[in-house]
């Protein structure tokens, strides 16, 4: 019998999003094939501390109504290159290897995991990884660069503009705020330029709700991003693959709240995936063929899933990328492929053979 591949699976990180990690992590856990697979579970403290964990993501407990994250028991850990390959090596006894790693799942969601930090510290370690490299995954965090790089691909974006932290603090607010109401109208939207899983994202109806929106955003990110409104429906496509990617079906996501906030998402029931949309022929195949185009003009690789508004009879405007979906057997992505005939725990055997793939090259 084959020696099974070692794969690490990093899961919870810095970000606002740590607790949607550790839950894609556990999912992803239990439904490895064990036959080919081996799993070290690598658990990132919010303080930043790369840990062996004493409990891994399906033993840590629910707060109420809150999602599990990582604790701080646990061997603290490096992982370094090793003459023979990518090795862990225990901080308390640098002379002690616990083993070579294969490849690295990054099951990290948002900054400090998505954004191309992690993908370049396994570059400089030698590690091949699953999904997007250092510049795609960089482009793929940061909202206002994604938009520009799709503008100048022909990909149709939402009218949008950007407050700086340091213009916001420093400047005069109430301009800023009149000159993004002009340009934009209300409602509109204000929302962290990195971050994802809805976190920091506000609604605004008035310019008073502008200026708390991008209060709340830059206490997420030195960047906010001010989107226009748009009025329709929300549509999703996944991508598979390196060099060749395949686009998935078409689904859309039905909120329960009044938009698909972080509550909506994880912690209130109600919110409802339809698996195909129900949208005419020529929309899925656009849906498809844009999903495709964001993909490659960011020069991703792996997996992503785009995100796209549909306003009915009008025009097609895509949101967002994003290069490390939720990953739960309930989350989008996963659902859009094992509609097309994959499953839950093949899809994972793919992207872990697409990332020692390009790894290998």
């Amino acid at each position: 019998m084959s020696r099974r591949v070692r794969v690490a699976i990093l899961y919870g990180g810095r970000s606002a999003e740590h607790e949607i990690s550790v839950l894609s992590a556990r999912c992803v856990m239990e439904a490895i094939d064990r036959d080919r697979f081996e799993v070290v579970p690598i658990a990132i403290t919010k303080a930043g501390r790369w840990l062996l964990p004493e409990r891994g993501p399906g033993q840590l407990p629910r707060g109420a109504g809150a999602l599990p994250g990582v604790e701080e028991a646990g061997r603290a850990l490096a992982l370094v290159r090793d003459p023979s390959g990518p090795a862990l090596v225990p901080l308390d006894r640098p002379g002690e290897a616990l083993g070579q790693v294969d490849v690295v799942f990054p099951l990290l969601h948002g900054p400090c995991g998505e954004d191309g930090t992690v993908q370049g510290l396994l570059e400089l370690a030698g590690t091949p990884y699953v999904g997007a490299g250092v510049s795609a995954s960089a482009l793929g965090m940061d909202k206002e660069l994604q938009k520009l790089v799709f503008s100048a691909r022909g990909i149709p974006v939402a009218r949008f503009s950007v407050v700086h932290e340091r213009d916001w603090r420093g400047g005069d607010r109430a301009a800023i705020v009149d000159a993004a109401v002009a340009a934009l109208g209300l409602p509109c939207f204000s929302k962290p330029a990195n971050l994802g899983s809805s976190v920091g994202i506000s609604k605004c109806r008035s310019p008073a709700e502008l200026s708390a929106g991008i209060e709340e955003a830059l206490g997420h990110d030195r960047k906010a991003i001010i989107e226009e409104a748009i009025e329709g429906r929300e549509l999703e496509c996944g991508v598979l693959g390196n060099d060749r990617p395949e686009a998935s079906g078409v689904g859309e996501i039905v909120a329960a709240r009044e938009f698909y906030d972080y509550e909506a998402k994880y912690l209130v029931e109600g919110s409802k995936t339809m698996i195909p949309a129900p949208v005419p022929p020529e929309v899925e195949a656009e849906v498809r063929r844009l999903a495709l185009e964001a993909f490659r003009a960011i020069g991703c690789a792996g997996l992503a899933r785009i995100d796209f508004f549909w306003v009915e009879g009008s025009r097609l405007v895509l949101n967002e990328i994003n290069t490390m979906p939720g990953f739960t057997p309930i989350s989008m992505y996963p659902k859009l492929w094992e509609a097309a005939g994959i499953g839950y725990s093949d899809l994972i055997g793919r992207l872990i053979d697409l990332g020692l793939e390009r790894g290998r090259r």
